[in-house]
């Protein structure tokens, strides 16, 4: 995928006008594929496919919207950058956002976007002839986006219209909220078929796929959210017999030379692609980078002092999550003794000698969705759920050795069978482990901690479990979509 990413997202703009008279006027764009000659051939349905992957790696979905719904309403994290900058992030920080906020909508069409680049893989593939196997994988690839848009769209408004198929006509264009639980089965639907299919490892082209693991790590956060224990056991068990392994070295495996490793279970691919700017758009790294002249970042989403303070006494996840101002980095660069902001994500750092001109700094960093470390922290937790310590401590274990390293003083092994004690021991375990990745805030709603730990910040209960509908989705539909309660 690192080496098939100049994506022709124009060959999925096929929403297309038809009946009109031609005229002497119509000029067909030059490069373009026409639409009406799409879908005939195996490559068309290459194309559509890569460019589904190379949409994930968008605006909407890895820069401001992602940071703001997904990130900002947490503990560990604030706007950053300077004080005047973006100020309407702030509102997500501190739960003032309304309905009429432009990154909610952002949020919401962006992984509408994601789903329709599935769908039109999912309606418009079947009907091409080309080998049986590689089609069916193709199906199953786009299951999984599918999924994992609604995965982020459900978790972030609870119910939303449910499009599984493009429409046919214009009385399919206006769809109401499903319900949550109608959302969550489409998941786990999408995500089965997906897992049925699709490979456990690809050759080093097609690297950055979605994968069986993938496939069943998904659909286990998504039985996580549920509550449905028994679930997250088997499938966690099954991605633990995969092969993955965690990589040894913490803060390398984020470096970009350490991408899709064996701990790696889902990245959204990046790359340089010289002469072609447009076809590495990620702006992932370059809007959390340090920012600074040296640094080229932006500096937003930054970590809080609240997050540097709960890491356990020499904990090493701590300097590895977060650059500090003034540090030198593993990698040597010195970062500015003075700025706008005290810390920065360095789960999002590019070491500056990698900035290539003409490209967004950091546009060579993937994006980590789903690693071999969380598996086994749900796998842990579920397991205690259910009442069986000993696979939870086990699986904890391994995430906590994998920190401390060859140390014998720091992290000690966690030995409590106290169901309480131990549940918040993980818990506290996924904070330090997944810190900045975009999961602390929904793992605190999920855990039905969302005023004890937010309430400072100005959370409501009964309200800021979700974000708000889009006001301009609900206009549009003429009422039929409904808004969240209390906004």
């Amino acid at each position: 995928m690192k080496n098939r990413s100049v994506l022709l997202c124009t060959s999925l703009s096929l929403i297309m006008a038809t009946g009109c008279k031609k005229d002497f006027l119509e000029v067909p764009p030059q490069g373009q594929t026409p639409a009406v000659q799409f879908w005939k051939t195996a490559d068309d349905a290459n194309k559509a496919v890569n460019a589904m992957y190379g949409n994930l790696r968008g605006w909407t979905n890895v820069a401001f919207a992602p940071i703001a719904v997904e990130s900002l309403g947490s503990d560990d994290t604030e706007k950053g950058s300077s004080a005047g900058d973006a100020t309407f992030l702030n509102n997500f920080d501190n739960f003032t956002t309304t309905s009429t906020d432009g990154q909610v909508l952002d949020f919401w069409s962006g992984r509408y976007q994601d789903v329709n680049f599935a769908n039109q893989i999912l309606t418009n593939v079947p009907a091409i002839e080309m080998e049986a196997n590689l089609k069916a994988r193709y199906l199953a690839e786009a299951k999984f986006v599918r999924a994992y848009a609604y995965f982020r769209l459900v978790r972030a408004f609870g119910g939303v219209p449910l499009r599984l198929s493009v429409p046919k006509d214009a009385s399919e264009y206006n769809l109401p909220r499903a319900s949550k639980e109608e959302v969550w089965a489409a998941i786990e639907k999408d995500l089965t078929e997906a897992a049925a299919i699709l490979p456990q490892s690809y050759p080093a082209s097609d690297v950055g796929r979605a994968t069986r693991g993938a496939a069943l790590a998904l659909r286990a956060k998504a039985a996580l959210y549920q509550k449905k224990w028994a679930d997250v056991v088997s499938l966690t068990n099954q991605v633990m017999g995969l092969g993955y392994t965690l990589f040894p070295n913490y803060e390398a495996m984020f470096r970009v030379p350490n991408e899709n490793n064996g701990e790696s279970v889902f990245e959204i691919q990046c790359a340089i692609i010289p002469g072609n700017p447009s076809a590495s758009n990620s702006q992932y790294s370059q809007v959390q980078g340090v920012r600074g002249s040296n640094g080229g970042g932006w500096g937003f989403n930054v970590p809080t002092d609240d997050l540097a303070n709960s890491f356990e006494a020499g904990d090493p996840r701590r300097d590895a999550t977060i650059i500090f101002r003034g540090e030198i980095t593993p990698q040597g660069d010195a970062i500015p003794t003075v700025g706008d902001n005290p810390m920065y994500n360095q789960k999002s750092y590019v070491p500056f000698s990698m900035f290539v001109t003409g490209f967004n700094e950091g546009a060579q960093q993937n994006v980590r969705v789903l690693r071999y470390a969380e598996v086994l922290l749900m796998n842990a937790e579920a397991n205690n759920e259910l009442g069986n310590s000993t696979p939870a401590l086990a699986s904890l274990e391994l995430v906590r050795a994998r920190a401390r390293g060859n140390s014998t003083t720091i992290l000690p092994r966690v030995t409590t069978t106290d169901q309480a004690a131990l549940r918040t021991a993980i818990y506290r375990e996924r904070r330090a482990e997944l810190a900045m990745e975009f999961d602390r805030f929904f793992d605190v709603i999920r855990q039905g901690r969302g005023q004890q730990i937010f309430g400072a910040k100005g959370f409501k209960a009964g309200k800021n479990e979700v974000w708000p509908v889009p006001q301009n989705e609900i206009d549009i539909s003429a009422g039929v979509l409904t808004q969240n309660p209390g906004y």
